[in-house]
């Protein structure tokens, strides 16, 4: 015996008027609605899921693209001011030079409220001295560069450690001459003087080149005065770029300031 199929009537009155309108629609019919309206819904929910954050940077794409613009147009404007200020700088230490450091003082002593120590000069703002041919001894400037002396000689005794040779204040990878002709005694790495060459020269004499970040000739070579023999550097037990510059004679620390010329 067949089972008879049950329907749902559905009745459709508009307002003002006495007809209807009659709609019979299968019970199966709305089951299989219900559950593809369902799934519809499902689907949905997933996309919104998987595919929100997707959606949602997308949308913040060109948001984020005009604060790239506005990002590069700020960096433009900072490289001009740099340029700028590196301009004036340079101009201003033009000014001094050509007027002379005493007329116009630098800004750090007119600011500071406590005595400053004018710097000592390692060697002169003017072209490397010329070398006498030949020459064994130790009597020239180990720098090309302006460099400044952090610390001198300080023999040993009193509270200050001793000190032998001098500290010049240099940037990184400036050039080291030999401060006079000589055979390579020695090269390495110290804990103290960190990168080192060790000179031998005529009557005794021993020059000390220290913290260097590269040597550049080798133990046993023979060097001439103003041969370059390294780079300046920060290795060993140093705080900032120098170069520790000593000259020893028979095992005795002497103070180069008293042997070695400035330049011309």
């Amino acid at each position: 015996m067949k089972s008879r199929s049950r329907f749902v009537t559905i009745l459709v009155q508009r307002d003002g008027t006495t007809k209807t309108q009659t709609y019979r629609l299968r019970l199966a019919t709305l089951r299989l609605g219900g559950w593809l309206l369902g799934v519809a819904a499902l689907l949905l929910a997933l996309l919104a899921v998987f595919y929100g954050p997707t959606f949602r940077a997308a949308a913040r794409v060109p948001g984020m693209e005009r604060e790239l613009s506005r990002l590069r147009a700020e960096n433009a404007k900072v490289r001009e001011l740099s340029a700028a200020l590196d301009s004036a700088e340079s101009r201003y230490s033009q000014v001094r030079q050509m007027m002379g450091g005493e007329i116009v003082r630098d800004p750090l002593l007119i600011a500071s409220t406590l005595p400053v120590a004018p710097p000592i000069k390692a060697r002169l703002a003017s072209a490397p001295a010329e070398l006498a041919p030949g020459t064994g001894l130790p009597q020239y400037w180990p720098l090309d560069e302006v460099g400044y002396i952090t610390r001198g000689q300080v023999k040993a005794g009193g509270r200050d450690e001793a000190h032998p040779g001098i500290d010049i204040a240099v940037s990184t990878g400036s050039l080291v001459r030999a401060s006079g002709s000589g055979i390579v005694r020695q090269t390495g790495e110290d804990p103290e003087y960190g990168l080192f060459v060790l000179l031998e020269h005529a009557d005794d004499y021993q020059t000390m080149y220290g913290h260097l970040s590269r040597i550049l000739v080798a133990s046993g070579a023979t060097v001439s005065a103003s041969q370059v023999i390294g780079l300046t550097g920060n290795s060993g037990r140093s705080t900032a770029p120098h170069l520790h510059f000593e000259i020893r004679r028979l095992g005795l620390s002497l103070d180069p300031q008293t042997m070695v010329k400035e330049g011309s």
